[in-house]
């Protein structure tokens, strides 16, 4: 008799035994957005409205997903995003998401806000290849940055998007809390949990905004990094250009799943501007919503090279550890496989903006 659990056999299958199996708070942690929610159910809701133009007859004999992103070769265009303490969802944590994801050939940015040494991530999921970077100031920022290096990851996400917590009411709601004993190994201290201000002092405006960073920390950082620099949260073409200009090797255009600020564009409506000021050629990522095969190949045909997954990645762990993530992930590939078939797409490079039809004043910039 195998020891085996069973696993779920849909995605959404996957959500809801997730939820079922959390307790409220943890599961506000991982799964609630910022404010009312408005940013992260637009996510959901715009690429839904992205309609796919399916051509038939087609010779699709020979074609794949496969792609190569800053220098991985990956078997489908999918990337596991940085999602931080992994082990209050499974006790392997991100060694089982690294293990899963290198087992379906697809890539993983790991978390500063591990709980487990970014060493043993890479030993145990060698295609765990980019390191997510919060900036610390130059010297910790840049001394972590090596330690990636040493442990062999090859490129570098800077998230640039939440400099501070967003306002997440359930986890505030839930009296969310990291656990005392929950390691952070690779930094110094835990990372802050939210606060409510107090008294008259100004944390963002008189300390926090001192310290956070700016287009000539990217600059610098790209410029003394041993890595290629991308950040992410991008999500206004006119920062197309300060980023291009401050060396970083590609960006991720992302609102961080809607956790931080409530109430802006979702990622998928920012994507076809982002995409057409940044080239053809400078590689762009998208994260942001994506739940089905179907929202990989709408993000591709609207300028993505390749998606980050969050959310389904974290059901996955929470309902089978590294073969749940492993199982999320194929699921994943099979729909976008799937889908390229029915719409008449040999290779990842048929997929092109004449696919899919977008809803009239989608794109907002």
């Amino acid at each position: 008799m195998s020891d085996s659990p069973t696993l779920p056999t849909t995605l959404r299958g996957y959500e809801r035994a997730a939820r079922e199996r959390l307790d409220q708070a943890t599961a506000a942690y991982f799964f609630g957005a910022a404010g009312d929610g408005q940013t992260a159910q637009r996510n959901l809701s715009d690429l839904a409205e992205v309609q796919i133009f399916p051509r038939h007859l087609r010779e699709i004999k020979g074609g794949g997903t496969r792609c190569t992103m800053l220098g991985q070769n990956l078997d489908a265009p999918i990337i596991v995003a940085p999602m931080a303490a992994q082990q209050l969802l499974h006790s392997q944590g991100e060694t089982a998401t690294a293990a899963a994801a290198t087992a379906q050939g697809c890539g993983m940015v790991l978390s500063t806000q591990s709980n487990v040494p970014m060493e043993n991530v890479r030993a145990e999921g060698p295609n765990a290849r980019t390191f997510q970077l919060y900036w610390q100031g130059r010297d910790a920022t840049l001394a972590l940055a090596q330690r990636a290096t040493d442990a062999g990851f090859q490129s570098l996400v800077l998230t640039v998007d939440a400099p501070v917590n967003g306002v997440r009411d359930e986890e505030i709601a839930s009296g969310f809390q990291f656990p005392a004993s929950l390691p952070f190994p690779n930094l110094a201290a835990q990372p802050p949990q939210f606060a409510p201000l107090t008294g008259t002092e100004s944390a963002i405006f008189e300390r926090i905004a001192y310290v956070m960073p700016t287009w000539d920390d990217v600059a610098w950082l790209c410029r003394h990094a041993p890595l290629p620099v991308l950040p992410k949260g991008i999500m206004h073409p006119g920062d197309v250009a300060l980023e291009q200009d401050a060396g970083a090797a590609g960006l991720i255009v992302s609102n961080h799943g809607g956790r931080v600020l409530d109430g802006v564009p979702s990622s998928i409506s920012a994507l076809p501007a982002i995409r057409q000021t940044a080239g053809a050629d400078f590689p762009v990522l998208f994260d942001g919503g994506i739940r089905r095969g179907v929202d990989i190949f709408r993000a591709i045909a609207l300028g993505a090279d390749a998606v980050l997954i969050g959310r389904p990645v974290l059901f996955g762990l929470a309902v089978g550890g590294a073969l749940g993530v492993s199982h999320v992930l194929r699921l994943l590939r099979d729909e976008l496989e799937i889908t390229m078939a029915l719409a008449g797409c040999r290779t990842l490079g048929d997929i092109t903006r004449d696919c899919v039809r977008v809803p009239d004043g989608f794109i907002p910039y």
